[in-house]
């Protein structure tokens, strides 16, 4: 009798680390691998296929990923999406399960986890691993709605300014400060909420509606 072969579709605009995955799975499963690179990409890619399940970065270079889960919920609620992030923050994971996914796994974790994920959600249940659940369970209402709880006022006020479409020059001057200490504030803030770029910080001001 031969084993099953899972139609996955992978999102990540990283090249390297579609290649591991493809390389992770490989070794555990009979698997067909489709990648794709954006937001528009993965939306065409996933309905062009419709794959056992879709693994989705959360920022993505070209738009959001949660907004990308969203589009593909809409034309199909039964889709199978895992979200795959640097942050392994439970907050992160909540707006993840809140949007309609069926798992959430950092990118951190072991290449048996990834795997285990896939199968879980391919089986038809959810995936977290017992560290984020145990950390969703201690998490209170005013958590899940907010993911900038440990930034500071200028980080917010950085964030803002950010949604409002202001370069670094633009934030420097507003906030009569140095154009180095604006940029040294975007890296921590890069860092808190793991993100690659100041258009990862503009999505998530945007998503979380700093105004």
């Amino acid at each position: 009798m031969s084993r099953k072969t899972f139609q996955l579709l992978i999102v990540d605009d990283h090249p390297m680390v579609i290649a591991g995955c493809r390389a992770i799975l490989s070794a555990h499963m009979d698997v067909a691998v489709r990648e794709a690179h954006g937001e528009d990409e993965g939306f065409e890619r996933y309905f062009a296929k419709r794959p056992d399940a879709a693994i989705i970065d959360l920022y993505l270079t070209d738009g959001s990923g949660l907004a990308l889960a969203q589009r593909i919920l809409r034309q199909d609620p039964k889709a199978r999406i895992i979200f795959f992030s640097m942050n392994d923050d439970a907050v992160f994971a909540s707006r993840a399960i809140e949007c309609g996914a069926k798992g959430y796994i950092s990118k951190c974790e072991s290449p048996s986890r990834f795997v285990a994920a896939i199968r879980a959600v391919t089986s038809g249940e959810t995936f977290l691993v017992p560290e984020i659940a145990q950390q969703l369970a201690c998490l209170d209402d005013s958590a899940f709605k907010s993911s900038l709880s440990r930034l500071n006022a200028r980080e917010l006020n950085i964030l803002r300014h950010l949604r409002e479409g202001c370069t670094m020059a633009e934030i420097a001057h507003a906030s009569n400060l140095s154009y180095k200490t604006i940029t040294n504030n975007c890296t921590a803030l890069k860092r808190k909420l793991g993100a690659r770029t100041l258009l990862d910080l503009t999505r998530i001001a945007i998503e979380n509606k700093l105004a």
